[in-house]
């Protein structure tokens, strides 16, 4: 009984060291993200390029040695569900997390993350997640306050118009963006004649729009999702009301073109270069292998702006050597030109990264993009 008893703990004792061997070759990347949901797309396409990239990391032999394993949460680009998100990752045992893709689901998490050390990586633009300065955390896209400067003068010195709607929904992304957009428009002498707000999947917005065209605008801006962006254009033309609609970044998905039709076509989108037209080798090189991998384009450029983000973190790693999220933080603090699939990648040292550029898009009645000026 005493042999068999030993030979138990024998077995047991080989199993855990059998267990412990395979958990120190393996290191865990989480991706926080919108898998299901509206915005489904946009965080699939996130989840899809963070695997591409691991892959041929893991067929490189890995990242220092280590194979990656990705852990994904489905955020549904939710607050609450982003705060379970952040807990069921930091108990996986992840280093770093991907996402998310949302301002409001990123900053929801933000916190545990910093708490636990854990590296965060996002495309969130508003200017409120880098308040806090967390060392954990990294935009890998660019603020509100650059997209709004650049919309300003885009508006005002390009087109002279004279009289400018501007909404948004009630999103911390959203409400913001449209806000610094009305700012920096009011800076440079602009004509903001009405600042509106609609709720966010409420299908119909002729009420608003009803309204908006007794105030005769030259141009809508809006700030919010193409959820509703792209009803919010096909609304507009069946209403008739004769002004330009011009989206900001996140209208720049496919599925506004689905949503707005026939009326999808003037509209103008603001946005960072289409992944299509980005002029660097890497974005040649892994745009091509996102294609090849999954038989489709990137839905828009956050999934590759997300990648990006990603692949900094994993040169970081190979950069210090270690898997100290605090060494890597303060090499990140001080990257420079990091060629990127984007472009190249510097942070600030509040995370922030700096060098932005954005191109004006006029979506053509093929649903094609034609570069208006960047």
């Amino acid at each position: 009984m005493r042999k068999i008893k030993n030979v138990a703990k024998a077995i047991a004792f080989c199993a855990t060291v059998a267990s412990s061997s395979l958990l120190a070759d393996t290191v865990k990347i989480g991706v926080q993200a919108p898998i299901t949901g509206k915005y489904a797309n946009e965080g699939q396409g996130i989840e899809q390029f963070v695997k591409l990239i691991v892959n041929e990391k893991n067929a490189q032999g890995g990242l220092l040695g280590k194979q990656i394993e990705v852990v994904t949460c489905d955020d549904e680009a939710k607050a609450q569900k982003a705060a379970v998100c952040a807990r069921k990752l930091v108990n996986a045992g992840v280093f770093a997390v991907i996402g998310s893709y949302t301002s409001g689901a990123t900053e929801a998490a933000q916190a545990t993350y910093y708490r636990n050390k854990i590296l965060q990586t996002s495309d969130g633009t508003s200017d409120s997640l880098i308040k806090r300065k967390y060392w954990t955390f990294f935009r890998n896209s660019f603020p509100n306050s650059a997209q709004s400067d650049f919309t300003a003068d885009y508006f005002i010195n390009q087109k002279n118009y004279k009289r400018i709607v501007v909404l948004s929904d009630y999103s911390s992304y959203s409400e913001g963006l449209g806000d610094a957009t009305e700012e920096s428009i009011k800076k440079i002498g602009g004509n903001v004649i009405f600042r509106g707000k609609i709720k966010s999947g409420t299908q119909n917005f002729t009420a608003m729009l009803t309204k908006i065209k007794a105030m005769n605008p030259d141009v809508i801006y809006y700030s919010g999702y193409y959820t509703d962006g792209g009803l919010l254009r096909s609304q507009q033309k069946q209403l008739g009301i004769d002004a330009d609609f011009v989206g900001g970044d996140s209208n720049d998905n496919p599925d506004f073109l689905k949503l707005a039709g026939s009326a999808a076509e003037g509209t103008v989108l603001i946005n960072f270069p289409t992944p299509d037209i980005l002029p660097y080798k890497e974005a040649k090189k892994y745009l091509k292998a996102y294609e090849d991998t999954y038989n489709m384009k990137p839905p828009s450029i956050w999934a590759v702006v997300n990648a990006d983000g990603l692949r900094a973190i994993m040169h970081g790693v190979e950069q210090t050597k270690s898997f100290d999220t605090k060494k890597i933080s303060d090499f990140l603090h001080n990257l420079k030109d990091f060629p990127g699939i984007t472009g190249p990648v510097t942070f600030r040292e509040d995370g922030e990264r700096i060098g932005a550029e954005f191109m004006v898009y006029e979506i053509q009645k093929d649903g094609s993009y034609k570069v208006l000026g960047k």
